[in-house]
């Protein structure tokens, strides 16, 4: 699978490029604390920015091994080699979804104590922190204020809110933001170079606009399409279920509701996803409010002039629907019922 194989194993490769700049700084400081909590939605590079973070302290020729001026790992030492073969005694990774009792987290606090077997630091590399109890947190709690100096915690998250203050009063914070298009594009860039493969840059923006702004997501999408053999633009148009050269929100605009139910009754015909659909819509609303209040530039090829009060009602409209999703018999059903209204509302005006 592209995710894991082209994972970043530099600094330089991490995709997220705000996280990047926040590891880096951290790292060539040389003084870094031994608590940290990653924070961000699922495909934003948490797992793999540790493991880069782990190595880069554990590396035996750059510069924490007095061997060199960079703080890049070499990913040729014994210590690089086996963290990225994830059979590094040192490093641990545990999935708190199934490790979250008070047991495993005192079997963990206990081996915390030993000095690490091959490398300077010894790293616990914890996904889905917020799903571990409350008893297993207050144990933690005392290691996380007087960690032994070879011990770094990484706690990674979606969910912070369910981490108890204690604990993120004790760590230092990284947010790890949803994926940015152009660091989007980058990665894809990164991956086809080194499959030696060629697509438009109008293909990688569209995989990156469908991609959930997730580096994971827009990989998957990647190796489906190459898989299926469709590298043009129209043919991943046509397999994303991109119909027509008319958007839904210029449909809706100027023509009339039966036209706009035709057009979301043929996007589904077509295998269009719903979901993924709603999601475009939205961040085009989103990018059309803040052009119509002068917060961004006009930089979009849709030819749309709602006003504010009608990009509002068709935010709150589709992101209902978006809600709806979960609970409807139909997936269709909760867009059809958003566009029948938006044409309601727009005749009693």
């Amino acid at each position: 699978m592209f995710y894991l194989k082209y994972r970043p194993k530099t600094l330089s490769e991490i995709d997220n490029t705000s996280v990047k700049d926040v590891i880096f700084r951290h790292l060539d400081s040389g003084k870094f604390p031994h608590a940290f909590i990653f924070i961000g939605d699922k495909g934003t590079g948490k797992t793999s920015a540790a493991r880069v973070f782990a190595k880069s302290i554990n590396c035996l020729k750059n510069k924490y091994a007095k061997k060199g001026n960079t703080i890049e790992p070499c990913n040729e030492c014994k210590n690089c080699t086996s963290i990225n073969n994830s059979s590094s005694t040192d490093i641990i990774e545990m999935d708190a979804a199934s490790n979250r009792g008070i047991d495993e987290i005192r079997k963990l606090i206990q081996d915390s104590s030993f000095l690490p077997m091959n490398n300077r630091y010894r790293v616990y590399i914890i996904d889905e922190a917020h799903m571990i109890t409350n008893d297993a947190f207050n144990a933690l709690l005392k290691t996380l204020e007087e960690p032994p100096k070879s011990v770094i915690f990484i706690l990674a998250t979606t969910n912070i809110e369910k981490i108890p203050k204690t604990i993120i009063s004790r760590c230092s914070i990284i947010n790890f933001h949803k994926a940015k298009k152009n660091d989007l594009i980058s990665m894809l860039k990164r991956i086809l170079k080194n499959e030696n493969i060629n697509l438009e840059n109008s293909v990688l923006s569209l995989i990156a606009s469908h991609s959930d702004n997730s580096f994971r997501d827009a990989t998957k999408i990647l190796e489906e399409l190459l898989i299926q053999n469709k590298k043009t633009y129209e043919e991943v148009k046509k397999f994303l279920g991109i119909l027509g050269k008319n958007s839904l929100l210029e449909v809706i605009q100027t023509k009339h509701v039966k036209d706009s139910l035709n057009w979301i009754e043929e996007f589904k015909i077509a295998g269009g996803n719903i979901k993924s659909l709603i999601e475009q819509l939205l961040e085009e609303l989103r990018v059309q409010l803040l052009i119509k209040n002068s917060i961004r530039s006009e930089e979009t090829d849709l030819k749309l002039n709602f006003s504010i009060k009608e990009l509002s009602n068709l935010i709150k409209l589709f992101t209902q629907a978006y809600n709806d999703l979960k609970i409807s018999p139909i997936d269709i059903l909760p867009l059809e019922i958003a566009i029948v209204d938006f044409y309601n509302i727009r005749k009693t005006k």
